[in-house]
């Protein structure tokens, strides 16, 4: 299958028309050495340091645990960047991802909660749904169904992870207004994760019953 020419756009992430790479569907090999896993597996060994840094910090409030959390949010992007310039697409990758930073969120909420830089409810909510999305990922995986990220999930990330690192190191209502920002668009984006599931589905119910 030919690969989509590498425009900016798409080098930035910005376009994600067409299909994915073959080598990130089901049931292809997990494929972990590759450059972008690297980059991954760097992101998975930061966060107990991280949260370690975070709960001993005193208050919730630290710069070493801020550039710490910092890192590991923007390498996120790297990753991506990584996979699109050199073609090392793999089905690890795209499971590693999502799970780096659902661990990253529970993490910095863990953080958030013992010391109340947030609000508590707010943060549990959020606590949840990272937990439910885990939960019904691993039931549609068994079910041969991928749950595809939508743009609005993707987008709900920055302001939730924006909101973590001002609480790392301010002492201000701006994150707090952006925690309910992401909150708000991340409950939206899975209502859309919910709904695509069950039509998928319901689509492999029906061609399986056709077969």
């Amino acid at each position: 299958m030919a690969r989509s020419p590498l425009t900016r756009r798409r080098l930035l992430g910005l376009d994600r028309s067409g299909p994915p790479p073959p080598e990130t569907l089901r049931q292809q090999p997990l494929n972990p050495w590759t450059i972008p896993n690297a980059i991954g597996f760097v992101r998975l060994a930061l966060i107990p340091v991280f949260l370690v840094i975070g709960l001993r910090s005193g208050d919730g409030r630290s710069i070493t645990a801020f550039v710490f959390f910092a890192v590991v949010a923007w390498t996120d992007y790297l990753d991506g960047m990584a996979a699109r310039i050199t073609g090392q697409y793999s089905r690890l990758g795209t499971l590693l991802d999502p799970l780096t930073d659902r661990l990253l969120i529970l993490s910095a909420a863990v953080v958030a909660w013992k010391f109340e830089t947030l609000p508590r409810w707010a943060l549990a909510v959020l606590a949840a749904r990272e937990l439910f999305m885990l939960v019904i990922t691993e039931l549609a995986l068994r079910r041969g169904v991928d749950l595809k990220i939508n743009m609005l999930g993707r987008w709900a990330v920055w302001p939730t992870m924006s909101a973590f690192a001002g609480a790392l190191f301010l002492d201000s209502w701006v994150p707090e207004g952006l925690l309910y920002l992401g909150l708000a668009m991340t409950l939206a984006a899975t209502a859309i994760y919910v709904q695509d599931g069950v039509r998928r589905l319901r689509e492999g119910a029906e061609a399986s019953s056709s077969a």
